[in-house]
């Protein structure tokens, strides 16, 4: 569908449904939380009755996601010593490949079998549907690497670990798109890291983005379009075909496990609509997470667990952060959106539209670990937690284009169109409203509660079934320690395992976290879409132990 995937330039009626679009999530979550505290103060009864049946849904739903992503983690975990070059190599040889699993022994192991059945379960539906991948001798990767502001120490260990890779590195190129408004010391450590590592790839090169363009956005996804035009050129002078290219846009901290190419290049050739399919590791925050506040590894991991619930159902997996794609599809995208902040989620979005549906995000049950915010002091890191988790709650913005693109596209299902707009909404609004609804407006109703209410007997009943309601809540949690003890980096100081026991201790700051850092942040953007605020990139200070990290810059409120 030609749809132009933008809020800008609008006029007439789609300029008037975009603004209408752009004011439903902020409504609809300022208006449950300040319809139930009206509702609590005149009518106590009816709220606390809402608001027990609200906590058995939650409940359900806590207890649906915790069995999810204790599935999605064995399934990660079941992969933790695979093959992936292996893997990807076997492709080639299908048939001889499939024959050897079919007639493999069972092998003895939980995550052997399971690890087995889904390689087993991957060929024979490539070989169902008979879309035979290049060879992998014929694949190569080009690595796009955003860099605003970010210091040599932080852009440089990921680099190392591509340089790492098992996979061929005469077949990766690297981009380091920088910003042409970058600090000179920015711009000279890229080219440093260029000068030492363009011997170890296929090409290394570094790419500025000019400043001030008309129509464009001071955001990642202007620069990384403008390095991916680059590469276009360059691919075509080197008379390498598109579909033979995997992108991937990694954000400059994206630190990869030496088989990552491997493993990608694995899920690339496996999947029949490997040109109609992003791509999606796990990301963690392990980078610098022993230097990070307790409050941004809980929130850290809780980003972990989001995405690893999410691989559960890739019927609505949407990217986020470091991804990658084919190529091809990239190009016939027509790249990044440049003028939006949420361009990670954004792509996946403009490609749907573009393709009439016919596009999906694969889960990959593979990491990629980048840094937790960490600055100068404690009370600043804070405030930068707050506005990196409003610029990923700025991703609402995506939600009017979406269902304006749905409004015209005929070849999409109706269904279809409901479950993911749907779901868009609902996420946001549930991100939103959730956390207040727990922890101040459900004991609204015992606070205001007058003469009727409290001569009822639901009025002594409420605090018995809400307290068996969060008791049950506490398996989600102690499940959520456990595996975030299993994802944490190993340590090399003696203190590692009481500082492990304090890791664990710090999920008791959740109530106060999810609030503060997490609910009223997305409250914060829902607003500002609501009253036209638009906001502007801003870049998330990194920084490891004690090395100077990238410079944070206030959002600006802009309108259109």
């Amino acid at each position: 569908m030609n749809f132009e995937f933008t809020a800008q330039g609008l006029t007439g009626g789609e300029k008037v449904v975009q603004r209408v679009l752009e004011i439903v999530p902020g409504a609809a979550s300022w208006g449950i939380m300040i319809g139930m505290a009206v509702l609590a103060r005149f009518y106590p009864l009816y709220a606390a009755v809402i608001i027990i049946a609200f906590y058995l849904y939650w409940l359900l739903k806590l207890l649906y996601m915790t069995f999810f992503l204790i599935l999605s983690y064995l399934r990660l975990a079941s992969e933790r010593d695979t093959d992936w070059l292996k893997r990807a190599r076997s492709v080639d040889r299908l048939e001889e490949t499939l024959e050897q699993l079919e007639q493999a022994p069972r092998k003895d192991g939980l995550k052997e079998r399971l690890s087995a059945y889904c390689y087993l379960k991957d060929l024979q539906r490539l070989r169902r549907q008979g879309e035979r991948p290049p060879l992998f001798s014929e694949i190569y990767h080009l690595v796009i690497v955003p860099v605003a502001g970010e210091a040599k120490d932080v852009v440089e260990p990921g680099i190392n670990s591509i340089a790492r890779s098992v996979f061929p590195p005469e077949r990766i190129i690297v981009i380091l798109a920088v910003e042409e408004r970058a600090d000179e010391e920015v711009k000279k450590g890229a080219e440093e890291i260029r000068e030492k590592y363009s011997s170890a790839f296929c090409d290394f090169l570094v790419e500025y983005h000019p400043d001030g363009i008309e129509g464009e956005a001071r955001a990642k996804g202007a620069n990384t379009t403008n390095a991916a035009k680059k590469a276009a050129e360059y691919l075509k002078g080197k008379h390498i075909p598109y579909r033979n290219v995997i992108s991937s846009c990694f954000d400059s901290d994206t630190v990869i496990k030496p088989d990552y190419f491997a493993a990608l290049t694995y899920y690339f050739m496996a999947d029949p609509e490997r040109e109609r399919s992003s791509f999606q590791p796990v990301p963690v925050y392990n980078n610098n997470i022993w230097d990070a506040p307790g409050i941004t590894r809980v929130l850290e991991a809780g980003s972990s667990f989001f995405q690893l619930i999410e691989a559960t159902n890739p019927e609505t997996l949407v990217t986020f952060s470091s991804h990658s794609m084919s190529f091809k599809a990239l190009v016939e995208t027509g790249y990044w959106p440049v003028d939006m902040i949420s361009d990670d989620s954004a792509i996946f979005w403009k490609a749907f539209l573009r393709f009439d549906g016919n596009y999906k995000a694969v889960p990959m049950y593979t990491t990629v670990s980048m840094d937790a915010v960490v600055a100068d002091n404690w009370w600043h890191t804070l405030k930068n937690v707050y506005k990196q988790k409003r610029r990923w709650a700025w991703g609402v913005e995506n939600f009017p284009i979406v269902v304006r693109g749905f409004l015209k596209d005929r070849k999409i299902s109706l269904t279809r169109k409901f479950k993911y707009a749907f779901k868009l909404f609902e996420g946001h609004v549930s991100w939103t409203t959730w956390a207040f609804l727990l922890t101040i407006i459900g004991w609204l109703p015992a606070f205001f509660a007058g003469k009727d209410y409290s001569h009822t007997v639901f009025y002594y009943s409420a605090p018995r079934i809400t307290g068996t309601i969060f008791n049950l809540a506490s398996i989600s949690l102690l499940t959520s320690i456990a595996l975030s003890l299993c994802l944490l980096p190993p340590m090399k100081d003696k203190k590692n395992l009481f500082r492990r026991a304090g890791y664990a201790l710090q999920w008791l700051l959740m109530p106060f976290t999810i609030i503060f850092f997490s609910a009223l942040p997305a409250l914060d953007a829902q607003t500002r879409l609501m009253l036209g605020k638009y906001m502007t990139f801003w870049v998330t200070e990194k920084g490891r132990g004690s090395g100077r990290s990238a410079e944070g810059r206030e959002p600006d409120t802009l309108t259109r």
